[in-house]
């Protein structure tokens, strides 16, 4: 049986102090993304120690002055060309680095160079330029005199190993890239630097109707057996597989970190609530151990994806990809959870401050008479916002018709701010007061996005300084 071994992240949070190895992935591919001094007091209040981040956006990056919470910066696909010119990763670690590396700064410890950029999907888009941007961004770092703080490192996915009989010690890293990956890793040991890497049980479960839905936990009911070993979960069998790859590619005791581990809540049939505790509580349970993996005995480091669900991520992957969040898109918890490994279920602290938009939503019109538009209407809403909840497996897939249409229109409103335009659709939805949601499906109301709070704030800087100008003018 083929087992796909998928990339995972793991991120941590809690009412109780998260341990000092597991972190959390911040992403931002919101429409209306929280403020982040929103998000870094939700990381604070949870005892979150350690954030990734998937750019370097100084706005964001300053909110983290001060909190020692450990940071790995990131650094785009779509840069690593323009990187791999000196000059311009010199330039880039001054302007996105330096500035925040002062006494009450930012605790900056890498900087993750692209993202997953050898995946199989990109079909070598990022191949040529990877590893000359690492280098360049690592050298600039030194040149600074913080290469010894900071490490530049390459986030990848599972993909850029293999195991060609299906077990752990099979592994060795993938054929198009084995020599360029070799020549990574032996670059990782000369400079001290973490092979970064992205491990999805959840993945296996999904691409393959033939794996054992047991494997893809940690509480037992299927195992392999590879050389006397015995692995009973897929997250210990790919983390071994890597262990294989490094030892083959001459550098067995590189450190390892999983940058990302988590299971998504919504969008697919096993992408459930249930599931998803399940996976968490097994997972913390095994790292609280601090057993390691039967080749990497030992405490683990991990950090979980994802903080948010991300509306605006790509669903090329599947409709799972928005709902990856230990948190909803506004910072409510999804569910309990014990970062401890020891069972004592916790609620996390919610998101302080948010505001919302008014307590209204768009549905659709029972009273409308021109219904030859509602098809296209609905197709023209689903397409430009997130509609993914309505999708077979999903948790809004079972509602009956028109409260699928009254989705539909609402979430596109909500998108929309709540603009009255929005809740046309050639007369066929009305906005009203009560809440359309059932006991398992939710008709959100969106929250003042942290863009549209950013431009408030400036604009109110811009304000007073003029008035000040005003006043001094006027006292001339």
């Amino acid at each position: 049986m083929a087992l796909l071994w998928a990339c995972t992240l793991i991120l941590v949070a809690a009412g109780v102090v998260a341990d000092n190895n597991i972190g959390v992935n911040w992403g931002m591919m919101s429409t209306h993304p929280l403020h982040p001094s929103i998000v870094v007091r939700l990381l604070k209040d949870n005892g979150m120690k350690k954030v990734k981040l998937f750019d370097s956006d100084s706005w964001t990056v300053g909110y983290l002055s001060g909190t020692d919470i450990e940071v790995m910066v990131g650094i785009p696909n779509d840069q690593l060309e323009t990187l791999a010119h000196h000059r311009a990763a010199k330039d880039w670690v001054k302007e996105n680095l330096i500035r925040h590396l002062h006494d009450g700064g930012v605790n900056i410890k890498y900087v993750s160079v692209g993202n997953e950029p050898f995946l199989r999907t990109y079909d070598g888009s990022f191949t040529n330029q990877t590893f000359p941007a690492l280098k360049n961004i690592q050298n600039a770092l030194n040149h600074a005199g913080v290469g010894d703080k900071i490490k530049a490192t390459i986030p990848f996915n599972a993909d850029v190993f293999q195991s060609g009989s299906n077990k752990p010690s099979g592994g060795v890293f993938r054929d198009d890239i084995k020599d360029l990956m070799t020549q990574i890793v032996h670059y990782y040991k000369d400079n001290g630097i973490p092979f970064v890497v992205n491990i999805y049980p959840f993945l296996s479960l999904h691409l393959n109707s033939d794996f054992p839905q047991n494997f893809a936990f940690f509480d037992g009911g299927h195992s392999i057996d590879d050389k006397n070993v015995q692995y009973n979960n897929v997250f210990d069998a790919n983390y071994d597989t890597l262990v294989w790859a490094l030892k083959k590619a001459g550098v067995p005791d590189l450190k390892i970190i999983v940058g990302e581990v988590g299971w998504p809540t919504d969008g697919n049939k096993y992408a459930n609530r249930d599931n998803a505790k399940k996976f968490y509580d097994g997972l913390f349970k095994k790292l609280a151990s601090n057993k390691g993996t039967p080749l990497r005995p030992g405490k683990m480091e991990v950090y979980i994806f994802g903080l948010f669900d991300e509306d605006k991520k790509s669903i090329e992957p599947g409709n799972f990809e928005r709902h990856w969040g230990i948190f909803e898109f506004d910072g409510k918890p999804k569910f309990p959870m014990d970062f401890s490994g020891k069972g004592n279920d916790k609620a996390l602290v919610a998101a302080k401050g948010v505001q919302y938009l008014p307590k209204q939503w768009c549905v659709y019109n029972k009273d409308a008479s021109d219904l030859e538009a509602l098809a296209r209407q609905m197709s023209w809403a689903c397409s430009h916002s997130d509609c993914t909840c309505l999708q077979e497996g999903s948790s809004c897939f079972t509602l009956e018709n028109k409260r699928r249409i009254s989705y539909a229109f609402n979430i596109y409103y909500q998108t929309n701010d709540q603009d009255v335009e929005a809740c046309n659709f050639e007369g066929l939805a009305k906005v009203v007061k009560e809440d359309p949601s059932t006991n398992t499906c939710k008709f959100p109301i969106q929250i003042v996005s942290a863009g549209e709070r950013r431009l408030s704030f400036a604009y109110g800087a811009i304000a007073a300084f003029l008035s000040v100008v005003s006043l001094f003018t006027w006292l001339l």
